[in-house]
């Protein structure tokens, strides 16, 4: 003899208003494609029917769930972190060396630059060579002979 399983009712969701469809309710359509939709009522597959898009009509699930309809647990709005500002090192300076550059009056940075600048321009005219641009060699003549 073999054991009796008690048998669970299958459930199957509508396809405009995604209710739940018990067994032996609602009605099947097949198209000729070979598609089947189930329907909880009439009301659901006359939507279906006129093409009624089920996210645009008030009653369905579809809808409610786009315009956060029912959702009572989640009435506490999420709060996003804010950012902080973090000072860091940077490679070649510290972060004292940093925060005093900072702290410096603009006349005192002003003169360091000015005093940059200058000693910058003087490396470059002693390194630079007093004669003109280089010249190149001159190029070979192209063969233009007759073939």
């Amino acid at each position: 003899p073999i054991p009796c399983v008690p048998c669970l009712p299958r459930l199957s969701s509508g396809i405009n208003a995604e209710y739940k469809i018990y067994p032996g309710h609602g009605r099947t359509l097949v198209k000729a494609d070979g598609k089947s939709y189930k329907f909880l009522s009439s009301r659901t597959h006359k939507a279906h029917m006129l093409k009624r898009n089920p996210r645009e009509v008030t009653w369905t699930v579809l809808y409610r769930r786009k315009h956060k309809k029912g959702l009572e647990e989640e009435t506490a709005k999420k709060r996003n972190k804010r950012t902080t500002k973090f000072q860091r090192a940077v490679v070649g300076a510290t972060l004292q060396d940093i925060m005093a550059k900072r702290n410096q009056k603009p006349e005192v940075r002003k003169a360091q630059r000015e005093q940059a600048v200058r000693a910058a321009k003087e490396t470059k005219k002693s390194t630079k060579p007093s004669t003109g641009a280089k010249r190149l060699p001159p190029r070979m003549p192209r063969h233009t002979g007759d073939r």
